[in-house]
C-alpha cells in the first residue's frame, strides 16, 4: 500500500508524542518536514531517511512526500503541534487528488493551545477561539475582524505566531484591537515560550501588561474571557460547575 502519514509531533519533546504518532514514525522509511521539526525527532529515529525544506517551501515538501509514497516508500510528513491545526494536513489533502494511489492517514498531535494551556492552568476551560497573528497567508484586515468578533463574543483567546523580527508590533496591535472591542485592560492573560522544550518559560499578566510584552514565533499567548481568573498564579476560566 502507498502510505503517507501526516503526523503532529506535539511541542517537540518525546514525552508529548502520542502512541499513534510513534507507530506512524516507526513504519515510515522516509520522514519529510521543516528542518527545525526534523531536528527534534532525528535523535529518536537516526536510521530513517529525511527530506527537509526551509520555511515557505511547504508545497514542495508536500509534493515530495506524496510522490515518495506513490512510489511505494512508506512516508511521514511531520509538523509541530497537531497536523490539522495550522499544520500540514490541509495542504497534503489539497494536493491529494493528483496522487490518487496514495493512502493518507492524518495523525493528531498536541497543539500549542493545549500544551501551553496546561502550563498556565486552565485558560481554555470554556468556549475559546484560536487565531494566528501571522499575515503571511491571511490578510491583516481578516485577522483584525476575527479578533474584534472574538472580543465581542467574550471568548477566551489563544494567539499563535504573536510576533517575529518582521512583525514585532503585531501583538501590540492585536491588544489594541481587543481593547477597542471592549476587552477589560485587567483581563487575565498569560503566555508560554518554548512549550515542552528546553528553556520553557511562562508568565501570567493582565491584558494591559501584555501590550508591552516582547514576543517571538515560539511563544503562544492566552487572553482570558471576562470570567477568567488568576488563582495561585494559574489562569482559570471556569466551566460553570459550582464548588
Amino acid at each position: 500500500m502507498n502510505k503517507l502519514f501526516v503526523v503532529g509531533l506535539g511541542p517537540g519533546d518525546a514525552r508529548f508524542l502520542t502512541g499513534q504518532a510513534r507507530q506512524a514514525l516507526d513504519q515510515a522509511q522516509l520522514i519529510c518536514g521543516y528542518s527545525v521539526y526534523i531536528d527534534l525527532i532525528k535523535p529518536l529515529y537516526p536510521d530513517k531517511d529525511y527530506y527537509t525544506t526551509p520555511m515557505k517551501q511547504e508545497i514542495d515538501r508536500c509534493r515530495h512526500a506524496l510522490a515518495s509514497a506513490q512510489q511505494g516508500i512508506p512516508t511521514a510528513m511531520v509538523c509541530s503541534g497537531d497536523a490539522g491545526v495550522y499544520g500540514m494536513a490541509s495542504p497534503v489533502l489539497e494536493l491529494s487528488p493528483e496522487y490518487p494511489d496514495v493512502d493518507i492517514e492524518v495523525v493528531p498531535g498536541i497543539t500549542a493551545a493545549l500544551s501551553g494551556g496546561a502550563v498556565l492552568g486552565a485558560p481554555l476551560g470554556h468556549d475559546f477561539c484560536v487565531i494566528s497573528l501571522s499575515d503571511l497567508l491571511t490578510p491583516w484586515e481578516v485577522i483584525e475582524n476575527r479578533l474584534t468578533c472574538a472580543a465581542k463574543g467574550n471568548f477566551a483567546l489563544c494567539l499563535y505566531n504573536p510576533g517575529s523580527r518582521k512583525r514585532a508590533d503585531y501583538l501590540q496591535k492585536a491588544v489594541q484591537i481587543l481593547l477597542r472591542a471592549g476587552k477589560d485592560p485587567q483581563t487575565a492573560c498569560g503566555y508560554v515560550r518554548n512549550i515542552g522544550r528546553e528553556g520553557q518559560s511562562a508568565r501570567v499578566l493582565t491584558l494591559a501588561q501584555l501590550e508591552t510584552a516582547e514576543m517571538d514565533m515560539f511563544t503562544t499567548v492566552f487572553i482570558g474571557a471576562s470570567t477568567t481568573r488568576i488563582l495561585s498564579d494559574r489562569l482559570v476560566t471556569p466551566r460553570g460547575y459550582r464548588p
